[in-house]
């Protein structure tokens, strides 16, 4: 007899087998799984007799919180659909997502109540309004709701290909997308993801990701599957981040390479007391070699560079290192690793093709774009059909990534389709020229993007952040770059700014620099 495949078996498991471990750690409270489950089971009894049933959807914008994690539990067990929400968007973007997936409840931070009251008259079919953390006239409020109930609730059957949760995409050129993942999907990414990158029952798990980025790349459930230790992280940075692997001995955590960059760039005097070992797997945008190089030969830490999207849920490669990889020098394996790497077992089939759908020949040369199938997808885009027929054109996913396959048969991302360069009838990758730039010592952060050029067409220009206390120089830079790079991808233009525009979840916004509306300001 088959049971349905869905991330409440880890639940169910954890239940039985780590009831006296430690679950979860959010500042000074310590739950352990039995006190951690059954906070759960009673806030799916309380949403029950708010009136949710199988296929409600349920909102939640929050920080990483013990709260927030109890959500990818209660609401699942009820059949019906969790719709995380960035909370760093502002109240009218919360409007539109609360609106198009039609939230019944909605469940929000206390830090965000004000904000969300400011709009609450447009969020007409949102029946109920629940404070979890402190309180504000016209809220309930998560704490009180919880003591009321008993931990019992009617316990639907699952149907794995029914969603679990609704994510939706950063939404930096159109209105986000409502990416339906089911249970399935990411029952089978988050055994995937443990195939790969083990974690067992001794093993801590610090949150820098957020919990609404795909499901904390699935975390919130793969860290309950294997027995380890949820540690909750409210503020990202290096000051809390290196403060709570060594209070809390940390041994895993995830990062985009934004917060890779601020890990390796944190107070000197901090970074030489930071515990080794700790393993990081890193996403969201293709990371620096030179960053991956320093976290791994000035920290101690392991790096294994993993890719995907929200729509694939997330994972479909990771850069899965090799018994000759062992005898190479630290540049030469930082190169490897920033790699984008081979489907992971189980997922499915990933594919780099041209226009017509051919592959791409094992060259390291031949761009095409990276297209998949299989048991990781998308159910589709809630109440869009016709951007679900675009994605899944011929029968494949299509990422929009253009990519070369090299010989060994690793995936190597060379830009986001858009992103790539024509200078002078020459395809030049922004993430090569980046990933030269970050080599410079006073180098913090870089994009590059294509500006209009009366002779090639356009040409590279890049826009640099430096590390605090260094400098540099045009002509330092484009000597530099003439130094490690063809002369053809060197940059025509050199803007040193403070901060580059990003998306709430970290990702460079590429398209402002090129339109000039970055926001931004020369040092």
């Amino acid at each position: 007899m088959e049971t349905a495949l869905t991330p409440m078996e880890f639940a169910d498991r954890a239940r039985k087998l780590y009831g006296a471990r430690e679950a979860v750690v959010d500042g000074d409270l310590r739950l352990t799984y039995t006190q951690f489950f059954e906070r759960c089971d009673r806030w799916s009894a309380a949403l029950y007799r708010l009136g949710v049933r199988p296929g409600d959807r349920v909102g939640a914008i929050a920080p990483n919180t013990h709260q927030n994690l109890e959500q990818y539990y209660a609401v699942p067990q009820l059949g019906a659909i969790l719709v995380p929400m960035n909370y760093r968007l502002i109240a009218d973007d919360w409007v539109y997502l609360v609106g198009h997936s039609g939230c019944k409840v909605l469940c929000v931070h206390e830090d965000f109540l004000e904000q969300v009251d400011a709009v609450r008259d447009q969020l007409k079919g949102v029946e109920h309004f629940v404070a979890l953390e402190g309180h504000r006239n016209g809220w309930l409020e998560y704490e009180k709701l919880l003591r009321a109930e008993l931990p019992e609730f009617p316990s639907p059957e699952i149907d794995e290909s029914e969603p679990i949760t609704i994510n939706y995409t950063s939404g930096t050129t159109s209105r986000p997308k409502g990416v339906m993942e089911t249970h399935r999907a990411q029952w089978v990414n988050a055994m995937a993801t443990l195939v790969h990158w083990h974690m067992t029952p001794a093993d801590r798990y610090l949150w820098t990701l957020p919990m609404f980025h795909v499901n904390g790349w699935t975390f919130t459930w793969i860290v309950t599957a294997a027995g380890g230790t949820h540690v909750c992280l409210r503020k990202v940075d290096a000051t809390h981040i290196y403060a709570l692997c060594n209070a809390e001995r940390i041994t895993h955590l995830c990062a985009s390479p934004t917060v890779l960059i601020a890990i390796a760039n944190g107070p000197e005097a901090q970074r030489k007391q930071l515990r080794k070992g700790v393993k990081v797997l890193t996403a969201g945008a293709p990371p620096a070699a030179a960053t991956i190089e320093r976290m791994e030969g000035e920290l101690g830490w392991d790096i294994t560079h993993i890719y995907g999207l929200t729509e694939t849920g997330p994972f479909i490669t990771i850069c899965e290192p090799l018994p000759e990889h062992a005898g190479l020098d630290l540049a030469s394996l930082a190169d490897i690793k920033a790699c984008q790497g081979v489907p992971l077992i189980g997922t499915g089939d990933v594919r780099v093709v041209d226009e017509a759908m051919r592959d791409v020949p094992h060259d390291g040369k031949t761009l095409g774009e990276i297209v998949a199938r299989g048991n990781v997808m998308l159910k589709g885009y809630y109440d869009n059909p016709e951007a679900t027929e675009e994605a899944f054109r011929g029968g494949w996913f299509h990422s929009g990534d253009a990519a070369v396959i090299h010989p060994n048969g690793y995936i190597q991302i060379r830009d986001r389709f858009k992103d790539v360069i024509v200078s002078g009838g020459e395809n030049i990758s922004s993430i090569e020229v980046e990933g030269a730039l970050l080599r410079h010592p006073a180098v913090l952060e870089v994009a590059v993007v294509g500006l209009p050029h009366e002779k090639w067409g356009e040409s590279p220009h890049a826009f640099i952040v430096l590390k605090q206390g260094a400098a540099a120089t045009e002509d330092e830079m484009r000597q530099f770059a003439r130094d490690h790079m063809a002369h053809f991808k060197v940059p025509t233009g050199y803007h040193f700014v403070k901060e580059l525009p990003k998306t709430a979840t970290g990702k460079i916004q590429k398209f402002a620099l090129r339109g000039g509306r970055a926001g931004i300001t020369a040092q």
